[in-house]
């Protein structure tokens, strides 16, 4: 306990210049490494986090203790993770989305402008509900079963989805891994994601399903003759939607743990729990109630992705112990002479460049601090338009390249494993870059209007932050 306290109450340290730049110039490589597809995301985080803790030590910046102090007060992510992957995982076996799935295609009757837009609005859904991984692992293997079924081309649908989940990502507190980090460390209530987020995430889906539509005009048949649908219509009433139902009572359970847990999400704080605890308790009844291989259902937990935070979180500790952050958030101060009208633009317009280019956690996690930084003390800067800005810029920069988000990459995978389809950089950069340039624009205006008009809550419940 006295260790524990001890740590906590260290201050932050100040490091030579030449400290600072080599801590910088380490997490930098670091983030190269983990924008090379060749090399795996995960091992570049655990990398750069070695590399820093060994130079912190024998530099004498702080003692091997401390290295737990970055990672103690971000569990609550790792929570999420594990409770959200068991949920899903769990959820997937009982048939519920395949059952869903199905019916989504005998409602659109197979026409691909209806199916389109369909699979556009839906994929907005699951990923507010599910988070954008698991949606997407879905959503991906649905996309090719339709289209081999239909004689569709999945480029243009596995595209359209993977555009759509990032604008479903900034819709709830839950729905993007940036959402959690950035969330937990302002102390965003869930709730003031759908006052704030929300809207503009409706928005950004309007933005991308135009986009996508003009993109798209000549590859797929977008007019379809009565014969066609006709025929189309006998076709798909041969799907089953309780196909992969073995159990019909294990069905509906799952149902009603997967929207008990959704409206825990939504009651978290009012409760007094964290957003770890909710899915924790999720995972569990869903173990309990509907789950049949429990050891298989926690293996499918996604140990990369923590492992990658773990690596991230350390380095993003060690290099904000050197004080290079804090350096970089006055620098951003005296640009912007402390006005909002200024920082906005320049937070969202880096957050969105810096997440096509990188990846949108990493860029969340460098930028927190620097948030933290730059409102807090004396400046006068107000910390909301800029949280805001980071969640939704973060998660539309993925748009603009094929590595920029996990929806992306899971989906152009999916087209070259299973349909043989190379997708180009400049085929992505034509369609994802120009949608994610208007998404941008757009919400940068937004959080400007929101800010003036007062309509953008005050975070009032900061939770306490780890002293480095």
């Amino acid at each position: 306990m006295m260790l524990a306290a001890s740590l906590t109450e260290m201050p932050t340290a100040s490091a030579p210049a030449w400290v600072m730049v080599l801590f910088a110039v380490v997490m930098m490589a670091t983030y190269v490494g983990v924008a090379v597809e060749r090399f795996h995301k995960t091992v570049a985080a655990l990398c750069g986090a070695a590399v820093l803790v060994i130079l912190s030590v024998s530099l004498g910046l702080f003692e091997y203790p401390t290295v737990y102090n970055f990672l103690k007060e971000d569990l609550n992510i790792f929570g999420v993770i594990i409770g959200t992957g068991i949920l899903v995982d769990v959820v997937g076996k009982s048939g519920l989305f395949h059952f869903i799935s199905m019916w989504i295609v005998r409602l659109t009757g197979g026409q691909a402008n209806r199916l389109f837009m369909t699979l556009c609005v839906v994929t907005f859904l699951f990923v507010s509900v599910l988070t954008i991984v698991p949606a997407m692992l879905i959503l991906s293997s649905l996309v090719l079963v339709i289209c081999r079924s239909l004689g569709y081309k999945p480029m243009p649908l596995l595209l359209s989805v993977a555009v759509c989940a990032n604008s479903g990502a900034i819709a709830t507190f839950a729905s993007g891994l940036p959402n959690i980090m950035i969330g937990t460390a302002a102390g965003i209530p869930y709730v003031d994601f759908l006052r704030v987020s929300l809207p503009y995430a409706v928005v950004s889906l309007v933005v991308a399903i135009a986009g996508l539509r003009w993109f798209f005009r000549n590859d797929l048949p977008w007019k379809q003759s009565e014969e066609d649908k006709a025929a189309l219509k006998q076709q798909i009433e041969g799907f089953d939607p309780w196909a992969l139902v073995e159990d019909k009572g294990v069905l509906l359970r799952s149902t009603f743990i997967l929207l008990g847990t959704v409206v825990g999400f939504a009651l978290a704080q009012p409760m007094g729990v964290g957003m770890d605890f909710v899915a924790m308790v999720g995972a569990t009844a869903a173990l309990l109630f509907s789950g049949k291989g429990v050891e298989d259902a926690i293996g499918k937990v996604n140990w990369t992705v923590i492992l990658f935070f773990m690596g991230l979180f350390i380095i993003i500790g060690c290099v904000k112990h050197t004080g290079a952050l804090k350096w970089v958030a006055q620098q951003v101060v005296m640009v912007s002479d402390n006005r909002i009208e200024l920082l906005v633009p320049l937070m969202g317009g880096f957050s969105a460049v810096a997440s096509s280019i990188v990846d949108n956690i990493p860029v969340a996690a460098t930028l927190i601090p620097i948030v933290q930084d730059v409102s807090g003390g004396d400046t006068g800067v107000p910390a909301e338009p800029l949280w805001w800005t980071l969640v939704i810029c973060c998660n539309l920069g993925g748009n603009g390249t094929p590595i920029g988000s996990i929806s992306c990459v899971i989906a152009i995978y999916a087209l070259k494993r299973e349909a043989g389809i190379h997708v180009g950089w400049g085929t992505f950069l034509k369609l994802g870059g120009g949608i994610m340039v208007v998404q941008v624009i757009g919400a940068i205006f937004y959080v400007m209007w929101m800010h003036h008009q007062g309509y953008i809550p005050d975070i009032t419940a900061v939770p306490t932050l780890p002293v480095h």
